[in-house]
């Protein structure tokens, strides 16, 4: 017979996420950033028919669907990298490479690229160091 403790497993597993390109497990470094759509066209692209997809969004201005976007580390690079998460079934995931246009659906994420209508002589003047400014407010 099996002891109480080892019947009672309720508690929550870790995530089964792991590195595409090395097979490692990855560890989460962000919070979870979902990703909204707020044309039918969008909708489609998850495999929703165009008349639901239509439907649904003249109930709503936007609807969140079931992707987001999180960074993680993976101990073999020894890098962060952000992915697009899909949960697939209970508990699988499938990751890919997040593209250049859902950084602007998404809410409460900086671009890690920067804003597109800044110029790259004002990005780097901005990550330049002026020590004569931290000398004044470090006395």
């Amino acid at each position: 017979m099996r002891r109480r403790c080892d019947r009672n497993r309720k508690r929550s597993r870790r995530r089964a996420i792991y590195c595409p390109e090395h097979g490692c497990y990855l560890d989460s470094v962000s919070q979870k950033y979902p990703i909204y759509a707020d044309r039918p066209e969008q909708l489609r692209e998850q495999g929703m028919s165009k008349k639901t997809a239509t439907m649904v969004l003249t109930d709503h201005t936007a609807v969140r669907t079931p992707l987001w976007i999180e960074a993680f580390w993976c101990g073999e690079c020894e890098e962060v990298r952000w992915y697009l998460v899909k949960k697939t079934d209970r508990r699988t995931f499938e990751l890919s490479s997040v593209p250049r246009g859902l950084w602007e659906r998404m809410e409460g994420a900086i671009d890690p690229f920067g804003n597109p209508s800044v110029s790259e002589f004002t990005r780097k003047q901005a990550k330049r160091l002026n020590q004569k400014v931290f000398r004044d407010y470090n006395s």
